[in-house]
């Protein structure tokens, strides 16, 4: 795709709510995210490379009486993602909210991994989040004012394999997530940064991330659609005095055994880590993939594993509700799951 951004729409009806932006927002959970905060009447600012996704977003939510504006651009180009948010705010006015969200991955092991691709994987995932995060600030700090949202996953700590690159981009926005929560945090700042951890998720990326796998591709169980992370984005968007909130007791669970047990996750992972991400049906290795240009059409925002998908999380509801509750139960479901899945593990290896 060429540098720069493309114009594609502005829809307009009610003038009305918070602007929002959310990048990778055309398709996967970035557009249950862009509904999420167009059904409370927040104007909604779409970026992202396909062009089609971008224009049924945007339709989607003008139909609902919302302001949309929508512009094609590849978060990896920095240039363009100035120009959109300059775009933006003479468009829609004040960013309020800034969603960093888009992403890429290539599924396989590191050595079969170009550079290349892991370069590309590196510059959106990551750099894209410096580039909107840097793009938020322009506007956000002079006023001293402003909620940017990084949307991350259980793998920014505790990494799994075939997703080398992914995982350390994610790793790379949490640790400059902190270092920028502390400059705004000594400069008294009315700015707020904060993190979205994401389980796996029920979206259209495991059928366009490049893959190196000899089984087509899947989300590690247990499975929530894409509407669980949304809301968990918005709840987040407004409640930004939390460094992070994390989304079903998958996740918390990932992020407790890392703390008490790493080096048995990593054989349990290495164990069962291969097969839990592929299914055992072959992978079309002449598909294309998203990593270097979007893939044409409108992907919607779920994937193909809606019989397995959860709709709600007992775990983000008790967070979003009583932060102390909410941490109380987690740990006592960590504590449980942790110990089953060790045992289970165990039980395994007296079994070879």
């Amino acid at each position: 795709m060429r540098s720069g951004v493309e114009f594609l729409s502005y829809h307009s009806r009610a003038v009305s709510g918070r602007v929002v932006v959310v990048t990778g927002g055309s398709a996967g959970l970035g557009r249950a995210i862009a509904r999420q905060f167009a059904s409370v009447g927040d104007r909604v600012a779409l970026l992202a490379r396909g062009t089609d996704g971008l224009e049924a977003t945007a339709s989607e939510l003008t139909a609902q009486g919302v302001k949309t504006l929508a512009l094609a651009v590849d978060v990896a180009d920095w240039e363009a993602v100035a120009e959109a948010a300059a775009r933006i705010e003479e468009g829609m006015g004040p960013i309020d909210i800034w969603v960093n969200n888009a992403m890429t991955s290539v599924f396989g092991p590191f050595t079969e991994v170009e550079i290349t691709e892991f370069s590309r994987v590196t510059q959106v995932n990551y750099l894209g989040f410096v580039h909107g995060t840097k793009a938020a600030l322009r506007y956000m700090r002079p006023r001293d004012r402003g909620v940017i949202v990084q949307v991350s996953s259980a793998l920014a700590y505790r990494s799994i394999p075939l997703q080398s690159a992914y995982c350390g981009s994610k790793h790379a926005i949490l640790g400059f997530t902190e270092a920028l929560r502390t400059e705004l945090m000594h400069e008294s700042s009315g700015v707020r940064v904060t993190m979205v951890h994401m389980p796996a998720m029920n979206t259209p990326q495991f059928d366009w991330v490049r893959s190196r796998l000899p089984g087509r591709a899947r989300p590690v169980a247990p499975i929530y659609q894409p509407e669980v992370g949304a809301r968990a984005v918005y709840f987040a968007s407004g409640h930004p005095e939390r460094r992070g909130v994390f989304v079903g007791g998958s996740t918390v669970l990932t992020v407790a055994a890392n703390k008490l047990v790493p080096g048995l996750l990593d054989r349990y992972l290495a164990r069962t880590g291969f097969e839990a991400q592929q299914t055992a049906e072959p992978e079309d290795p002449d598909r294309p993939d998203n990593l270097d240009q979007p893939v044409a059409g409108d992907h919607g925002a779920h994937g193909r594993f809606e019989a397995s998908a959860h709709h709600r999380s007992a775990q983000l509801w008790m967070a979003t509700r009583r932060p102390g509750a909410g941490a109380l139960v987690s740990a006592g479901v960590s504590l449980l799951a942790g110990f089953l899945t060790i045992r289970r593990w165990r039980m395994r290896r007296r079994g070879r």
